[in-house]
């Protein structure tokens, strides 16, 4: 079994999304097609350690996250959505949208941890060239 390490995956998720066109096209998979930046990150993570992941190891992950995505993370995003339509209206909007984003960062990496504690539970297949992120565009 392959110990993953969140800080790492931190380290990793950071790097990448930092990268020319990478935010882009991960808001556009989050925001047209319904998935999360978080376990697009995590296959792009297992891709860059070689491992690979089934459809039902893929569920798992899903799952295993998705109260915390609709309770903490989704609201989050909607106020600070909200806040921005508004913030001519806020006399504090910077300060505010400023603590919103330090509070959404800090939920986005506990979301990260917990992919990494759900996929510690796994075993994985060790392939040469794994493509963990084709398999959750394709599934519906």
């Amino acid at each position: 079994m392959n110990l993953l390490n969140s800080n790492d995956f931190w380290q990793f998720a950071c790097t990448l999304y930092a990268k020319p066109g990478q935010q882009q096209t991960l808001l556009a998979l989050q925001n047209q097609q319904g998935k999360n930046v978080n376990v697009c990150l995590f296959l792009l993570y297992l891709d860059s350690l070689k491992l690979s992941i089934s459809a039902e190891q893929l569920s798992d992950l899903i799952a295993s996250i998705n109260g915390f995505d609709t309770q903490a993370l989704k609201p989050l995003r909607s106020a600070r959505s909200y806040l921005k339509e508004h913030q001519h209206t806020i006399s504090d909007y910077a300060i505010i949208r400023k603590e919103l984003l330090s509070a959404e960062l800090k939920l986005e990496k506990q979301q990260q941890q917990m992919l990494v504690d759900k996929a510690n539970q796994f075993k994985m297949l060790e392939v040469i060239k794994p493509n963990n992120i084709e398999l959750y565009v394709k599934l519906a």
